[in-house]
């Protein structure tokens, strides 16, 4: 029997950890947190029942090491994991006779940051807890991260960066394929913080909140946790919420917050305690795992048990179908649930999915609706062979470790609708009165087949004129819409093409280094396309993949002969950066941020990156015997250092004998 246990143990931890790599280091969940904690429990109770514990077990290990291109830190102090309890009696016999501060336990990315002479240091991701990441360009664009407060100590302190329900969904929004938006704002925090290009980290509108201070030189704190947390707000840190709580009033304080939950804005997984006694909590010291000074709590997931009626097949734009279980409707956490996303068809394997099963859901989070178990498990037995949209025929395809289903025609309606949508959006074509409904329809009657199409529904007249919630005005404001769309700028048409990463000011930089020639642009080369700034290798392949295809080809230049577009002026006597790449560092005086500097090279001809190389003509400071790191470079390559006087003098000058 015991030998049995062992084998399970084995498993489970190999289990547990193929799921904390893929959540940690990757960004991607391939079980849900109900059956992870599930798992970790089961695995802990066989350690303290065999007293064995595996290597590699997360019971012992604190996180999951490193993997990116960020530079990487040791911590001077270990961040480990709390531990946990979803009954609120052991969060009272934890307390005890002490007093305790209450707060989120936020889902997120903890941070680490320093600041010295009042200004923001350093900054570095939790890591595995023993070595992190440096993001600290990443933390000086967070919405509301102090760059420069009073303190002119050495403070550090550590916080939780979030993204927030409202962002995360316009942001999932933004991307078209279904299948690449994120899962929840978790993942997408984690991408956001640990971006190499901290322009796409300010987009995300990431959130800092303090939770704990780590230390501070030459400041009382009265041996209080709640005198740190308002000294930091008085810093001008946002702190997680908290409440002070005594064994008495834990359960009352632990049902304030639950009942706060559908109304946060910001992704929560429980609760943290640690006692206020700064000087009690140290005292207790810590295992090898946990600090003895705080404990987490987790929800205690509300399940209820239902039936499953239906898979609803859901096709997107790439040809991925997702399955979501429809069941009979249930109150959870007090809203009616019918629906959950299953997300792949590995997971329905796992739970052995079929229709008429009795299932058990929950909100993960107390937030969003998934299965927690199958109680019947009747098997997989209903994945379609057609899909829904088109009737084409399906496969299943291995993708990073999970099978899904795919459709596999390539002018399925549904891979067109998305297409179309976006070709005909605000920012590509800008055509008004064709929704995503209203294109699906005119599809299916076979009206657009191609994208030069949108450009004859007049032959179709009677038809359109015919249809529900159309008649002769409709009509006549949707070809007028169209006719205007006809006069465009190339940018926008590269953009409605809908390739994949390339948005609207990606198009315009290479419409822009090609001088705007949509033939040159068609014979480009990875190696061309990479060179140009904030273009880079995953755009640059993207690209020339694209037009790679004999068929895109074909249909771009179709859609071309249907397009008046304006030649753009291309005044080459201002073009007198041509060919000269800068680095600009430090502060500026003469523009309002290296932005403006930024621009202005850029509207001259030249290109502006963010290290010192071989191929760097001038790195511009103002500072110009500053021994820093980029100076030391460029010194070391006889790069010239220039002021920005020195600069504005070179456009003056070049500008006048242009």
């Amino acid at each position: 029997m015991s030998g049995s246990k062992r084998d399970r143990m084995t498993e489970l931890v190999q289990i547990l950890g193929d799921a904390g790599r893929a959540y940690y280091q990757e960004s991607r969940e391939i079980m849900s947190n109900y059956e992870y904690d599930r798992l970790y429990d089961e695995l802990l109770e066989l350690e303290r029942e065999l007293g064995i514990t595996l290597a590699g077990s997360p019971t012992v290990n604190v996180g999951y090491e490193v993997l990116s291109e960020l530079p990487k830190e040791r911590h001077e102090s270990p961040m480990l994991s709390l531990d946990k309890t979803k009954e609120v009696e052991e969060l009272r016999k934890f307390v005890g006779e002490q007093k305790a501060l209450m707060s989120w336990k936020l889902d997120g990315l903890t941070i680490v940051l320093t600041y010295r002479e009042g200004k923001l240091y350093k900054a570095v991701t939790r890591g595995n807890g023993e070595v992190g990441e440096v993001i600290t360009n990443n933390a000086r664009v967070f919405k509301n991260i102090p760059l420069q407060i009073a303190y002119q100590g050495e403070l550090i302190l550590r916080g939780e960066a979030v993204i927030g329900y409202r962002d995360f969904e316009r942001i999932n929004e933004e991307i078209e394929d279904v299948d690449a938006r994120y899962k929840n704002p978790r993942n997408l925090c984690s991408g956001s913080v640990r971006q190499l290009n901290n322009e796409i980290t300010a987009r995300r509108n990431v959130r800092f909140f303090a939770f704990s201070l780590v230390q501070a030189e030459d400041v009382d704190f009265h041996n209080s946790r709640a005198y740190q947390m308002e000294w930091l707000e008085g810093q001008g840190f946002e702190v997680v919420e908290y409440h002070m709580v005594t064994a008495d009033t834990v359960e009352q304080e632990v049902i304030k917050f639950s009942e706060k939950i559908a109304q946060n804005d910001f992704p929560s997984d429980g609760l943290v305690l640690i006692y206020d006694d700064i000087a009690y909590g140290r005292s207790l010291g810590r295992t090898s795992k946990f600090p003895r000074d705080s404990y987490a709590f987790k929800w205690a997931d509300e399940i209820r048990e239902t039936k499953l009626t239906e898979i609803e097949w859901s096709p997107s734009r790439t040809g991925l179908i997702n399955p979501v279980a429809i069941f009979e409707p249930v109150e959870l956490e007090g809203t009616t649930v019918s629906r959950a996303s299953v997300h792949n068809i590995s997971i329905m394997e796992e739970l052995e999915l079929g229709i008429g099963d009795r299932i058990e859901v929950y909100k993960a989070n107390m937030i969003i609706p998934q299965i927690a178990e199958n109680l019947t498990r009747s098997g997989v037995k209903d994945i379609p062979k057609r899909c829904p949209v088109c009737q084409g025929a399906t496969e299943i395809r291995q993708v990073a470790n999970a099978k899904a289903l795919y459709c596999t025609n390539p002018d399925c309606q549904a891979k067109h609708v998305k297409s179309f949508a976006l070709f005909v959006s605000r920012d590509a074509l800008n055509i008004e009165g064709l929704s995503e409904a209203t294109l699906e329809k005119f599809i299916s009657l076979g009206y657009i087949r191609e994208y030069a199409d949108i450009f004859h529904l007049d032959r179709y007249q009677e038809e359109i004129q015919s249809m529900e919630g159309f008649g002769e005005k409709s009509y006549r404001n949707l070809t007028d819409s169209v006719e205007r769309a006809r006069t465009t700028t190339l940018p926008r048409v590269i953009y409605a093409l809908g390739i994949a990463n390339i948005g609207l000011a990606n198009a315009k930089m290479i419409c822009k280094e090609f001088r705007y020639d949509a033939e040159a642009m068609l014979k480009a080369r990875e190696e061309e396309l990479n060179e140009i700034p904030g273009v880079g290798g995953v755009i640059a392949k993207a690209f020339v993949d694209y037009f790679s295809n004999e068929q895109h080809v074909r249909r771009f230049r179709e859609l071309l002969e249907e397009l008046v577009i304006p030649e753009e002026k291309i005044d080459e006597t201002k073009q007198i950066f041509a060919g000269v790449n800068f680095v600009i560092t430090g502060s500026v005086e003469h523009f309002a941020n290296r932005g403006e500097v930024k621009e202005l090279i850029e509207s001259l001809g030249g290109k502006v990156t963010g290290s010192v190389t071989s191929k760097t003509n001038y790195l511009i400071n103002n500072d110009v015997t500053s021994t820093s790191s980029k100076n030391k470079k460029a010194n070391d390559l006889g790069i010239p250092i220039i002021s920005e006087e020195t600069f504005l003098d070179m456009v003056q000058q070049n500008a006048s004998e242009a």
